[in-house]
C-alpha cells in the first residue's frame, strides 16, 4: 500500500521552496493554496510575506516563478495576478499519473494518519425500557461515520454505547416485576423480535408508572428497591438484568434497521461505572478539585453563573448521597483515560448538553485525568425539525418513534426503485426490496451527515429521497450508472494514457478526485462528516458533467475509451469508499 501525494501537495512544496529560495532569510512560509475557477490553483502567500519583508509583492511573485524549476512535469503554466497573486496550472500528464498511482492502491493512495491514536467514541445513548425516538438518530448516525472515517485513517477506535440503563425509574419496575413475574415471558417463546421486546417493556413501564403515582405502598417498595439494587441485591440485579437484555434485543433490531453494527461489548452503560463512583468522588474531596455545598459535593467554575449572578456548580454527589450524572461521566473519563488508553474522546451528543460536558472536561483536567497528552470533544449536534421548522412531532404531539420513521423511509425509497425498474435495469423483486432499504437508509442519513451538526435539520423524506440534488439517491445512482457503464465494456482496471490531452470536465473530474485523500483527513481531524459528505455530492456532480460532455465507449480513439473508462472506475471506487465511510452503501444496479 503506497500513499500517493495529492497534486495540490506537491504544487505546495513547489513553491514553498521556490519562496525559501527567494527570501532565504525569512522563516519557512505556507504559500496558501487553493483550488481556483481561474486555473487549477491560486496561491496568495505572497501578500503577507511580502508585506513583513518589505518587497514589492508583483515583484518578489515573480522572483518566486523564477526560482520554480523550468522543466517541472507538474507545472503546465504559472502567471502572476493583480496585486501578486499566482495562478497555477498543472499537466495533463500529472492529473493522469497520480490518478493512475490512487488506482493502483487499494486505499486510493491515502495515507494513514502519521500521529495515529486511540479514540473512544461515545455515541447512540438510548435509555433501557424506552422507546428509541427521532431524537437518537443523530447521535448514532453521525458516531457511526466518526467511527468509520477515524478508523479508515488509521486511528485506534474504542466504541462505547453509554446507554441509560441505571438511576431510580428501576425500583418501580423491578418491584412491579417482583409482583408480577410472568410480564416479560412473552408466553415462552423462545425467538423475540424488537418490536415484541419494546412492547412488552411499554406495557411494563406504563403498569407500573400508574401503580407508582396512584398507590403509595407501592411507591414505598418502589423506593425500597432502589435502594437494594444499589446496594448489589441479588434477586434485584438479576431482575434489572432482564431489562437490560430486554431493552438490547430491541435496540439492536433497530440499529439492524439503520444498517450499524453494534455488540455486546461496546454497550458500557452507566451502571459498568458503578464501581469507580465512590472512589471519584473521594479523589475530588481530597484534591481539593470539588467541595462541599449545603451537603452536596460540588465543583465551582468562575465563568458559570446562574440567572442570579450565583455560581453554578457541577453536582457531583448530592446532599442525600446519591450520584450525579456528574460522578458517571468523571468516572468513564478515568475508565477510558487509565484502562483503555485514549488519547482522544469524542463525545456524539446534543448540543443542549454542551454546559454539561465543558464543566466535566474542565473537573477532569483540573484531577489530572485530562492532560496535554489526552483531548476530549463534545461532537454537538442540533435538533430534528418537521417541514414546518418546528422539533419533530406526531400530529398527535408525540415525539415520532424512531422504527417508524426509518420504515417509511425504506417505504418511499423502495418506490422510487420499483418505479425507475425496466426491463433494461430488470431487477428482481428481492433486489428492489434490498435496494430500497439501502437507498431509504442511506437518504436518512446523508440529509443528517450533509448538513454541520451542529445545525438543526429538516427531516423531509421527500427530499431525501429525490433522485435530483444534493442527495445520497443522487450519489448511489451515479455509482450504478458508471457499474452498468463498465458492464457493458466488461474491461478489468482499463489502463489510464496519461500522454492524452484531457477535456476540461475530465480535468475537473481528476483534480476532484485527487482531493479525496484530504477531505477525508480533515473530516477525521476536525469531526466534521459533513465536509466528506459535500466531497461526495460534488464528486457525483462532476461525473454527471462529464458523462454529459465527454462520451465514454464512444471516444473517438481506443486510448481515449479506455482513459475515460478509467475516469469511470476510479470515481466509482472513490464513490463507493466516501459513502461507505458514511455508512451508506452503493447498490451495484439502479
Amino acid at each position: 500500500m503506497a500513499s500517493v501525494p495529492s497534486l495540490a501537495s506537491t504544487v505546495n512544496q513547489r513553491l514553498a521552496d521556490a519562496l525559501s529560495a527567494a527570501l532565504p532569510d525569512a522563516a519557512p512560509a505556507d504559500p496558501l493554496l487553493r483550488r481556483s475557477d481561474r486555473a487549477d490553483f491560486q496561491a496568495n502567500g505572497i501578500l503577507a510575506l511580502a508585506k513583513k519583508a518589505k518587497a514589492n509583492p508583483r515583484e518578489l511573485a515573480g522572483t518566486v516563478v523564477g526560482k520554480l524549476p523550468a522543466d517541472d512535469a507538474v507545472l503546465k503554466d504559472i502567471e502572476v495576478s493583480g496585486p501578486g497573486f499566482l495562478n497555477i496550472t498543472v499537466s495533463d500528464r500529472a492529473i493522469v499519473e497520480t490518478l493512475a498511482a490512487r488506482a493502483a492502491d487499494a486505499r486510493l493512495g491515502v495515507p494513514y494518519a502519521e500521529n495515529a491514536g486511540t479514540t473512544v467514541v461515545d455515541y447512540a445513548q438510548p435509555n433501557v425500557a424506552k422507546e428509541m425516538h427521532v431524537g437518537h438518530l443523530r447521535s448514532a448516525v453521525i458516531g457511526a461515520a466518526m467511527v468509520e472515517i477515524l478508523e479508515f485513517t488509521g486511528e485506534k477506535v474504542v466504541r462505547r454505547h453509554h446507554i441509560g440503563d441505571w438511576g431510580t425509574q428501576f425500583g418501580m419496575l423491578i418491584q412491579y416485576l417482583v409482583e408480577h413475574p410472568a410480564e416479560l415471558d412473552h408466553g415462552g417463546a423462545d425467538q423475540v423480535d424488537g418490536e415484541e421486546a419494546m412492547s412488552a417493556l411499554n406495557r411494563v413501564y406504563k403498569a407500573s408508572r400508574v401503580l407508582f403515582d396512584s398507590d403509595e405502598e407501592f411507591k414505598a417498595r418502589a423506593r425500597d428497591r432502589v435502594v437494594q439494587l444499589q446496594a448489589g441485591d441479588p434477586e434485584s440485579r438479576a431482575l434489572w438484568q432482564r431489562f437490560v437484555d430486554e431493552s438490547k434485543i430491541y435496540f439492536y433490531s433497530v440499529f439492524d434497521k439503520l444498517d450499524m453494527e453494534i455488540t455486546d461489548a461496546d454497550v458500557v452503560g452507566e451502571s459498568g461505572y458503578n464501581d469507580m463512583l465512590e472512589e471519584t468522588c473521594r479523589i475530588l474531596e481530597e484534591s481539593g478539585v470539588a467541595v462541599r455545598s449545603e451537603g452536596a459535593l460540588c465543583v465551582f467554575f468562575d465563568d458559570v453563573k446562574g440567572p442570579d449572578g450565583n455560581p453554578t456548580p457541577l453536582i457531583v454527589k448530592k446532599s442525600n448521597g446519591g450520584y450525579g450524572y456528574a460522578a458517571t461521566d468523571l468516572s468513564a473519563i478515568r475508565n477510558r483515560v487509565g484502562d483503555l488508553k485514549a488519547n482522544s474522546l469524542l463525545y456524539v451528543v446534543d448540543v443542549r448538553q454542551s454546559l454539561h460536558f465543558k464543566m466535566v472536561f474542565e473537573t477532569a483536567r483540573r484531577a489530572g485525568w485530562l492532560t496535554d497528552d489526552v483531548t476530549a470533544h463534545q461532537l454537538g449536534f442540533g435538533t430534528v425539525l418537521g417541514k414546518d421548522g418546528k422539533p419533530f412531532k406526531t400530529r398527535e404531539g408525540e415525539t415520532v418513534r424512531l422504527v417508524d420513521l426509518l420504515d417509511e423511509a425504506i417505504e418511499r425509497a423502495t418506490a422510487v426503485v420499483r418505479e425507475k425498474n425496466n426491463e433494461k435495469v430488470g431487477l428482481t423483486e428481492d433486489e428492489i426490496v434490498e435496494n430500497g432499504a439501502q437507498i431509504g437508509i442511506g437518504a436518512v442519513k446523508y440529509a443528517d451527515l450533509s448538513t454541520s451538526a451542529s445545525r438543526d435539520y429538516k427531516f423531509d423524506l421527500d427530499q431525501m429521497v429525490s433522485l435530483n440534488g444534493d442527495t445520497s439517491v443522487y450519489s448511489q445512482y451515479a455509482y450504478a450508472r458508471i457499474r452498468s457503464i463498465l458492464r457493458l465494456r466488461g474491461d478489468a482496471n482499463p489502463a489510464a494514457h496519461p500522454e492524452l490531452e484531457l477535456a476540461s470536465q475530465e480535468r475537473a473530474l481528476g483534480l476532484h478526485l485527487d482531493q479525496f485523500g484530504e477531505t477525508v483527513a480533515e473530516a477525521a481531524h476536525a469531526y466534521e462528516p459533513h465536509k466528506l459528505a459535500a466531497y461526495v455530492y460534488q464528486l457525483s456532480s462532476l461525473f454527471t458533467s462529464f458523462y454529459a460532455e465527454c462520451p465514454v465507449l464512444k471516444a473517438d480513439t481506443p486510448a481515449q475509451v479506455e482513459n475515460r473508462l478509467f475516469l469511470c472506475e476510479l470515481t466509482a471506487r472513490t464513490l463507493h469508499q466516501g459513502l461507505a465511510l458514511l455508512g451508506i452503501r452503493t447498490p451495484e444496479r439502479l
